[in-house]
């Protein structure tokens, strides 16, 4: 069995409240648990109004599986318009 856990630092750009960056955050979060069929949370920042940390885990029996889909999610994160991705931590357990 093969763990994926990736850490992901971003930037709520249009965020002007906590409210906008939940509302951003909320999109994103069930976007990718629906696509991937993965586990994902917001891990701290919370009082932040623009910044955010994911973090994200995936289980499989393939290590180069679990490898492509964690890189599919970073790609499909990178192309929301709303957020930046200031960072991002990959590793395998």
């Amino acid at each position: 069995m093969t763990v994926g856990v990736c850490t992901v630092e971003l930037e709520v750009s249009d965020s002007n409240s906590l409210k906008d960056k939940r509302q951003v955050l909320q999109s994103l979060l069930t976007r990718l648990r629906s696509k991937f069929n993965l586990s994902i949370a917001q891990l701290d920042t919370h009082g932040s109004w623009r910044n955010a940390t994911l973090g994200i885990a995936h289980v499989s029996n393939d290590a180069q599986y679990t490898d492509r889909v964690l890189n599919k999610v970073l790609d499909t994160i990178e192309q929301e318009t709303r957020v930046i991705v200031l960072g991002c931590e990959l590793e395998r357990l």
